[in-house]
């Protein structure tokens, strides 16, 4: 008799523990934007839970319960577990609005500038230095009508090291923009789109096979393209043959 209601109670209890299921999700406000913490949610079987600080909870509940969500005191409708469609991804909203230290910004828009519109701003930024002449004797015109020597002209050209500072500048300022070109052209995208390269095999092509700025400047989408392509047919010969290997297959 003794082992017949033990066999019993351990049924009753299998059957008890397979009719309960988890009831998870996230707790929003009225914006349905904010995750609520600290909302106590309770099922009539006497199981109680808390969100947590992403608004998420999970709790044990039977077919035959309902749940009911409380924040500051105010308890939501109740919520019968066996019209739940998807136990484990009951979200609510709250008909309340919530602060949140997080806030969701509208549809940003980011606009990248081409090569020409950062080079058109460059020298419209450092104009005069990009527009720099040697100083030379030259005329202008005074007030009354009468042509004389530039004074201005004149003194600059006896300012030497303001001359050379400003000659130097400008050279700077026009190889960083040769550069910027180049590497535009011969960006990291477009040479491992055409040779296949990636990770370091593409890090050092691109350092060896960098073209100058008059070829690219110079040459055709075509013919540059082209080059790369060639490049790269040099490239993998020199590369060891394991690493040419772990290219071709990088399984």
């Amino acid at each position: 008799m003794r082992i017949v209601l033990l066999f019993l109670l351990f049924t009753c209890g299998a059957i008890s523990l397979r009719a309960q299921l988890t009831v998870s999700g996230t707790v929003l406000d009225k914006s349905k934007i904010n995750r609520v913490e600290n909302v106590r949610v309770l099922s009539t079987g006497g199981m109680f839970t808390t969100t947590d600080s992403m608004g998420r909870y999970a709790i044990q509940a039977k077919p035959g319960d309902s749940l009911y969500f409380v924040y500051k005191n105010k308890p939501t409708q109740p919520f019968a577990v066996s019209t739940i469609p998807n136990p484990s991804q009951f979200d609510i909203s709250i008909h309340l609005n919530i602060e949140s230290k997080y806030s969701v910004l509208k549809e940003v828009i980011v606009y990248s500038k081409t090569f020409k519109e950062d080079s058109t701003e460059n020298r419209q930024t450092y104009a005069d230095v990009f527009e720099y002449k040697k100083p030379g004797l030259s005329t202008s015109i005074t007030p009354g009508g009468g042509v004389g020597a530039d004074v201005n002209e004149l003194i600059n050209i006896f300012r030497f090291r303001r001359n050379k500072r400003l000659r130097a500048f400008q050279n700077r300022l026009e190889e960083q923009e040769q550069d910027k070109y180049v590497n535009y052209r011969f960006n990291k995208i477009t040479v491992g789109r055409i040779t296949g390269l990636s990770g370091p095999a593409l890090d050092t092509f691109v350092v060896w096979y960098r073209p100058s700025y008059q070829f690219s400047q110079l040459s055709s989408e075509i013919a540059f393209n082209q080059y790369i392509l060639n490049a790269s047919y040099q490239y993998r010969k020199m590369m060891p043959f394991t690493e040419a290997k772990k290219e071709e297959d990088p399984e």
